[in-house]
């Protein structure tokens, strides 16, 4: 099963953060003029932002002289690259033949219903992307799913709806320690 990579580019109302251009100066310096560069500058630019920003394709192909519709064939033709911003947990859903058949597609449903998005979508949060993926190679826990590196295996739809639930659960409970340390910190001291 393949999801759309190519999306119409989705614009929230404060628009995407903006992008640092200067944190690709020495990728660009260290590829600019070898040979076979364009693989490894995409790949180090996507490590750097977690996607491919039109930005960065543009200062690349201003820097190092490669077409801007080369770098863009080769981004969309692998499916290693991204072309939109990714959650902080990437949940791959495993529609290889033996998941299939023990129902993977019910597990797709069941995440894109708990998370209000469609297969190859992130979350409002960016906290997750929902991805379809044709095989993650445990067979034998079939239907799985990755989360990040971790496997879960032997999945039911409700199962896998806990799964993300407990990392909901955890993502609100780190960010509600970080506010508090934030007001801690900011709190002015008595004067005593």
């Amino acid at each position: 099963m393949r999801i759309a990579r190519i999306q119409k580019s989705k614009v929230s109302e404060n628009g995407y953060k903006a992008v640092d251009l200067t944190l690709i100066d020495e990728l660009i310096k260290k590829y600019k003029g070898k040979r076979g560069n364009m693989i490894p500058l995409l790949q180090g630019t996507q490590s750097v932002y977690g996607f491919l920003p039109k930005e960065a394709f543009i200062k690349i192909a201003n820097e190092t002289g490669i077409k801007l519709n080369r770098m863009y064939g080769v981004a969309t033709f692998y499916a290693q690259f991204r072309l939109q911003p990714v959650g902080k947990h990437i949940i791959r859903v495993c529609h290889g033949t033996a998941c299939h058949v023990q129902n993977a597609t019910a597990i797709t449903d069941d995440l894109q219903d708990e998370l209000n998005v469609k297969d190859g979508e992130t979350t409002p949060d960016s906290i997750f992307t929902l991805e379809s993926v044709a095989c993650l190679g445990c067979c034998s826990l079939a239907p799985v799913m990755m989360i990040g590196e971790e496997t879960f295996g032997k999945l039911t739809g409700k199962s896998a709806v806990k799964t993300i639930k407990d990392i909901k659960r955890k993502e609100t409970m780190e960010q509600k320690a970080k506010e508090q340390k934030a007001e801690q910190h900011n709190a002015p001291l008595s004067s005593n």
